[in-house]
């Protein structure tokens, strides 16, 4: 047999070095759609790299907007059977954001944002405040409709009027609602003065064992409030969604561009908004410009998401009317039918790295909105560019998400359907007489229930008497709470990263535009190689 001269093994690193490119593709030849058209994250793949670290070290800290950085990448979309405040308020908790819908009546929205807003804080710098001449019921009435009871008395009765006591839920249990508060109030107080740091105040509650710890300023009126459950929360939740300034969750909510969406943003933003989203299937319209130079000029201090976007074109009227965030995708989610039925999209791994390329030069971050099913498509558009990625079918089935389960062939569901469904472009409409059977509302209660529809105006169709549908409805297997299933997909994103050897999704992003992060496309043969395969209907049994 013939001899073979190899090479000296211990030499392998150095022989790497003479090959002219590193194994794959760099992004831009993985992405030139003159050669290999539009992508879907299912079209390609990232290659390993080199794993020194554990995966608990990866950072998954990332911009969604000019000003709001999130510890994890992960939005829950302005569905209104995925988004309400339950579902912002736990997104918010753990490290992502929630952006509530719309699609209900102006009051109702910001009564969830409100929600959002004092589920946890800093300084309370409106707290709820009665006087000594309230009644117990007053206190239980407060806990049925904000679900706290520790409430600080002051002479007036409002913020700055001098602290006299303050009642908490052990001093209302087993009274008469009709007791006065004077009665019953706890006057023996411990409190800390104007201008106290937050840390400070922290250590004054946690070493008080009260409650709730009043600030006074000198002359002992009372200017805020200090919530020991906050401090809970601090620990549970270190990843939480927080302001900087005000130490509260960050609230997002969606509005359309119709002259009453400004009415309703109004009131949004009196409830504490941090970001709205201007939600439009088709973002690129004078209607959203018009929108964004109206909230640059009325509330400069609300961070603006624009879109949905897919090309670059639609990116630049927008990022040049002053949006601080841009929404990418149409057609991709699970339950859209645009591309099909209008003829008119982008593949979404494509439409994210075109929009990404060009918004992230301008310092205006983008968010992947449709078609994420899994960590993977999570990761993948991490890489292609975007901040964080927007989630609605994946979140929906939730015990979060609104509506109730039910059953249906076995299985126990809810229902979820996009926002551009005949289900959905029906909502909020007045009850026809037909289906009244007789019965008339009062007036009080068709104004409470009728709103202007926000997936009519999100496909530009409310004033068309023939609707057509760019979504669908059905419904989703239960998922359990998010407050288990984000930290999973959480988690699986750190190990995604670890084997390319990414410390952080900064890391990532500028290996992707160096050539360091090699991509691969996937061939038919190459998914199906990828996915489960080769098992006999006796095993899929036994392993479902």
């Amino acid at each position: 047999m013939t001899s073979k001269t190899v090479l000296d093994p211990s030499k392998a690193l150095e022989h790497l070095k003479t090959y002219d490119h590193s194994d794959g593709l760099n992004v831009t030849e993985l992405m030139n759609n003159r050669i290999h058209g539009g992508l879907t994250y299912n079209d390609f793949l990232m290659l390993p790299g080199k794993i020194d670290f554990s995966a608990d070290q990866v950072v998954t800290e990332s911009r969604i907007t000019r000003n709001v950085v999130l510890k994890t990448p992960f939005l829950s979309s302005p569905m209104d059977t995925v988004t309400e405040a339950e579902m912002a308020i736990s997104m918010a908790l753990l490290g992502g954001i929630g952006v509530i819908h719309h699609n209900q009546p102006a009051a109702a929205q910001a009564a969830m944002v409100r929600a959002v807003k004092r589920h946890e804080n800093g300084f309370i710098t409106e707290p709820t405040v009665l006087s000594p001449n309230h009644h117990v019921e007053d206190v239980l009435d407060i806990k049925e409709r904000h679900g706290f009871s520790g409430i600080p008395i002051t002479d007036t009765g409002s913020l700055g009027g001098k602290l006299v006591g303050i009642v908490t839920n052990r001093d209302v249990q087993f009274r008469s609602p009709s007791t006065l508060l004077s009665e019953v109030m706890t006057t023996d107080l411990v409190t800390a003065p104007e201008g106290v740091t937050l840390t400070e105040a922290n250590t004054i509650l946690r070493d008080s064992k009260k409650g709730k710890l009043p600030i006074v300023d000198s002359q002992g009126r009372l200017t805020s409030l200090l919530a020991r459950s906050d401090l809970l929360k601090n620990q549970e939740y270190p990843l939480a969604s927080k302001s900087p300034n005000t130490k509260q969750l960050y609230a997002a909510a969606a509005v359309g561009t119709r002259p009453a969406d400004r009415d309703r943003l109004r009131l949004l933003a009196e409830a504490g908004l941090d970001i709205v989203v201007l939600d439009s299937s088709q973002g690129n319209s004078i209607f959203q410009i018009d929108m964004i130079h109206w909230i640059k000029e009325t509330f400069p201090k609300l961070e603006v998401i624009a879109g949905n976007v897919v090309t670059r074109e639609q990116a630049a009227s927008l990022i040049a009317a002053g949006a601080d965030g841009l929404r990418v995708g149409m057609g991709s989610g699970s339950i859209c039918i645009t591309q099909e039925v209008m003829a008119v999209g982008r593949p979404q791994a494509t439409a994210v790295y075109n929009v990404a390329e060009f918004s992230n030069q301008f310092g205006v971050p983008v968010i992947a909105d449709g078609g994420i099913g899994n960590v993977g498509h999570v990761v993948k558009a991490l890489a292609l560019g975007a901040g964080a990625v927007m989630m609605g079918g994946l979140l929906a089935g939730t015990t979060e998400a609104p509506g109730e389960y039910f059953y249906h062939e076995g299985k126990r569901v809810k229902a979820y359907r996009g926002m551009g469904s005949i289900e959905a472009m029906e909502q909020g409409k007045p009850v026809p007489p037909s289906a009244l059977k007789g019965k008339i509302p009062s007036s009080s209660k068709a104004k409470s229930t009728t709103h202007e529809n926000a997936a009519t105006s999100r496909y530009f169709s409310e004033s068309s008497a023939i609707k057509v549908a760019q979504g669908v409805a059905g419904d989703v297997q239960d998922k359990g709470s998010v407050k288990a299933f984000l930290p999973y997909l959480h988690t699986g994103v750190q190990h995604s990263l670890q084997d390319m050897g990414i410390k952080s999704i900064d890391v990532l992003r500028s290996g992707v535009k160096s050539g360091a992060v090699r991509f691969e496309l996937r061939t038919a043969s190459a998914q199906v190689e990828g996915g489960v395969h080769g098992l006999n209907s006796y095993t899929k049994r036994l392993f479902a």
